[in-house]
């Protein structure tokens, strides 16, 4: 991918560094963020602040469905042309959705959902949709096996930071620490050492995780003060949960941006069918694309399922018609192109 960015969108050089960085540790402090791209402290903090306010940067926690044995779900909705506004944002406002946008003309929602809870999903597909008059047709594809996405970002494709500073920058989670704060939580199996040697047991959210997860969701950079009083447990308690879940991979710290600040403003969803003894083939070279930012299996009428992001709609082309065109084992692909994104990992009110 191109990495010189000014003369296509409105980030600089740094600016897609400093992003990058964020990615790869969306807790590091401004000063160690500084050390490894060679600027001050004080020039992060501003960029910070500055990509913050005008390319809608958000640094938050995230739980990790698949790590979790959660269930996840693509919802498309296709609902009548006055009304499709109306219910995105009001899907946007579940704390279980993600990644919803407004596609073909404005009458088609599409929607990631997260359940939480076994009725959560009932609630939603059988309760509340079914009943909402202006929802004409429901289609959902539970998703089967990750690709892309998650934990693993799309700017690393840009290759703004190189192996030294990736390495500098990866969290080195204390595998004692976090053993010992799994075992307090009543956790079995190794995973407090999964960050280090990616064996952990499975990864597990208690009860009492939620008062720091609720922090976490909404500023992933809460400090450790800041989630000592909303826990009520102690700084070196509050530390080594985190450092445990984050060890385990139940919960990862994601970074949210405008991708039009980086001069590729649409975002399109592709349904691709392949021959099923390809689909795994087809979904770990999709994986590799620059254009893909999520990339899954799919049980539905469709077998992958991703999020391209294109410079527009000639770049749209340009990758069905060629990268994703040339792939041996792809029989049928449906796109569709994002009018408008409503949400990604937050919610924020228009005018905002």
């Amino acid at each position: 991918m191109e990495t010189e960015f000014h003369t296509h969108g409105k980030l600089d050089g740094l600016d897609l560094q400093l992003l990058s960085a964020l990615e790869v540790d969306g807790r590091a402090s401004f000063s160690r963020l500084g050390g490894v791209l060679g600027v001050s402290d004080q020039t992060v903090a501003r960029r910070f602040r500055r990509l913050s306010a005008e390319a809608g940067l958000r640094v938050v926690a995230v739980r990790d469905a698949e790590r979790l044995g959660q269930d996840q779900w693509m919802l498309r909705l296709r609902c009548a042309p006055d009304s499709a506004t109306v219910i995105a944002d009001a899907l946007a406002k579940r704390p279980d959705t993600y990644w919803i946008g407004l596609g073909s003309g404005g009458t088609e929602i599409v929607c990631m959902t997260r359940p939480r809870h076994p009725g959560d999903h009932d609630d939603l597909l059988l309760g509340k949709l079914p009943r909402t008059p202006s929802v004409v047709e429901i289609r959902a594809q539970q998703l089967l096996h990750r690709f892309y996405g998650g934990p693993t970002g799309w700017l690393r494709k840009f290759g703004a930071l190189d192996k030294e500073q990736i390495a500098a920058l990866t969290p080195r989670h204390d595998a004692n620490a976090s053993a010992r704060s799994v075992g307090s939580a009543g956790l079995t199996g190794s995973a407090g050492s999964a960050g280090l040697t990616g064996s952990a047991g499975p990864a597990r959210i208690e009860p009492e995780d939620e008062p720091l997860l609720a922090v976490l969701e909404r500023d992933g950079r809460a400090t450790y003060p800041e989630l000592q009083r909303a826990t009520g447990r102690s700084e070196s308690a509050v530390k080594r949960r985190l450092a445990a879940l984050l060890a385990s991979g139940a919960v990862y710290i994601d970074v949210e941006y405008h991708s039009e600040f980086l001069g590729y403003p649409l975002a399109a969803v592709l349904w691709i069918t392949t021959a099923p003894s390809a689909m795994h083939a087809v979904g770990q070279a999709l994986a590799t694309h620059d254009e893909i930012a999520f990339a899954s299996a799919t049980a539905g009428p469709s077998h992958i399922v991703v999020t391209a992001v294109v410079r527009g709609t000639a770049g749209l082309y340009a990758y069905l018609s060629g990268p994703l065109g040339r792939l041996e084992g792809v029989q049928h692909v449906e796109a569709t192109p994002f009018m408008r994104r409503v949400k990604q990992l937050t919610y924020q009110h228009a005018g905002r």
